[in-house]
Parts: C-alpha cells; structure tokens; sequence
C-alpha cells in the first residue's frame, strides 16, 4: 500500500494549522499622512493663512485631502436564500387475453400482465445570512480627479486571549461624506472588509489539524 498520499496529505493539514496559528494582520493598511509643506509662506503682510487651517464656508471640515481621516459606519448585511425541487413520476402496463377455445386456451390470462411504476422527488434549500456592523477610522490614501477617493484603515485589539483586528479599503465619493465625516460602508465601492483575529479563542473554534486530515480521505 502506498502510504505517500496520505503522509503528503497530513503535512499539508500540519502546515494548514501552523499558518492559522501565526495569522497577523496584512500589511498596506498604515495611516497615510497629509503631504507636507515643503515651501516656506511668502511674507505678504496678511493674517489669513490657508494651511493653519482653514475650512471653508460651504463644505467645512469635511474630510477632502491626502491623509485626512474619516469614519466608515459599517452596515453589512447579506442574506441569501435559496431552494430547488424536482418530482417525477411514470407508469405503465400491459395485458393479453388468451382465447378461451383453441391450441391456446391452457394459458393463464394472470400471466399475461405486467406492469411498470417509476417515480423521483429531490428537494434542496440553502440560507445563509451575515451581518457585520460596528465603526472604523480610516485616512484618505489617494484623491482622484472625478470627486472620489481611496481610503483605506484599520483598527487593532489586543486582547487578554490574543488580538483582533478588522482592515477596510474602498473608494468613496467625496460629496457622499457627510458633516461629521461618516460616511456608510454601503456606499462604498470595491469595499474589501477582513475582521479576523488569532489567540487561543481562535484556535479553540477551529477544527483540528488531524481531524480536517480524517474528514478528508474518509469516504462517508
């Protein structure tokens, strides 16, 4: 018996379960700082100095600029349902009367009948429902020409039991930033969303390596 399989299989698992184990955050997710101003201000006599920073009068404070910080409102949630049937059914028969005279009147007419019945009935359904909500601090990473802009963030928490973490990115709509520089997650697009974590917690709700393995070559 060839036990190479197996043995490759159950390498795999063990490597599977260290990389659970020493699971960190991804990088990419750093604070973008506002690009600094390398030029001195010309002395012109005025008082009014636009990088101190000034808000206007129409859009305020709202966050607009290369590194400036703003609020993702997370509101997802996802439910999907689905459901499939199938039903069949056939049936048939036939029969022949002998004649009750004649060379064949010895045959049992009883004999002479078959009949057929087939039928199938398949159900099927699937539902699934996630929903995460809760509230991330991001900066802008980049400003485009058409009013949008990319932001990306991330929040980290070290916890007793081991650490949590979720990253956001996305681009956002400029206008869409409301006064108090929140902006939902629904409104976000190509918004990419990772909350995981590691710690004994994590580990503990996981299925074990050798278990995974078993679950894997069994054939029931």
């Amino acid at each position: 018996m060839n036990i190479l399989p197996f043995v490759s299989a159950l390498l795999a698992m063990t490597s599977v379960s260290v990389a659970y184990a020493k699971a960190k955050p991804r990088e990419g997710f750093a604070p973008t700082l506002p690009t600094p101003v390398t030029a001195a201000r010309v002395a012109d006599g005025s008082i009014f100095n636009v990088a101190a920073g000034y808000a206007p009068l129409v859009s305020g404070s709202r966050a607009h600029a290369l590194g400036d910080t703003l609020t993702i409102v997370l509101v997802e949630t996802l439910s999907t349902s689905k459901s499939a049937g199938s039903k069949t059914a056939r049936s048939g028969g036939f029969s022949i009367t002998p004649p009750t005279a004649g060379p064949l009147a010895f045959l049992n007419p009883d004999a002479l009948k078959a009949s057929s019945q087939s039928s199938f009935k398949g159900d099927g359904n699937a539902t699934q429902t996630s929903t995460l909500a809760g509230e991330v601090g991001v900066t802008i990473a980049e400003v485009r020409p058409n009013g949008t802009a990319l932001v990306k963030g991330e929040k980290r928490m070290l916890l007793s039991q081991g650490q949590e973490w979720i990253q956001f990115s996305g681009i956002v709509r400029l206008a869409d930033i409301d006064a108090e520089n929140r902006i939902a997650s629904s409104r976000v697009a190509d918004a990419r969303i990772e909350y995981a974590g590691n710690g004994s917690v994590q580990r503990a709700s996981r299925e074990g390596w050798l278990s995974k393995f078993f679950n894997m070559i069994t054939p029931f």
